[in-house]
């Protein structure tokens, strides 16, 4: 006899938890991309598109690593029922295309926190360097 909550209701279960995480996912990176384009169109409104890129590129780029993990919580929870070789395998491929996508993505966003504390310590008024 069969339980109630058998593979298909789990099935049905983790298809809608798959929809709300990966809904998730898309909603984090369309509001970062939002965002940043509201703040890009701002700076170059003002003139400072090239000033402010950088900072817009690392809020853009917190959202996609954000969206991303989001992204791949989603394939991993559509394996979590009975998975095949072949679902294993499209699994194991995608989440080493999203990891060094993610892995990428974070180098650069430390790589432009990197510059803009850099043009930070340059441009900001306050005691020269080497100075207490």
């Amino acid at each position: 006899m069969e339980h109630p909550w058998g593979q298909a209701a789990l099935a049905n279960l983790v298809d809608l938890l798959l929809m709300l995480v990966e809904a998730a996912g898309a909603v984090v990176i369309f509001i970062g991309a939002s965002v940043a384009f509201v703040q890009f169109v701002g700076a170059a409104i003002r003139g400072r598109h090239t000033v402010d890129f950088v900072p817009i590129r690392l809020g853009l780029g917190r959202f996609l690593t954000l969206g991303l993990e989001f992204q791949l919580a989603g394939d991993i929870l559509r394996t979590a029922v009975s998975p095949t070789l072949r679902e294993i395998a499209e699994l194991a491929a995608i989440a080493t295309i999203r990891t060094a996508l993610n892995y990428f993505l974070t180098k650069e966003i430390q790589e432009a926190r990197a510059e803009l504390s850099g043009r930070v310590d340059v441009t900001a008024p306050g005691p020269a360097r080497g100075t207490p």
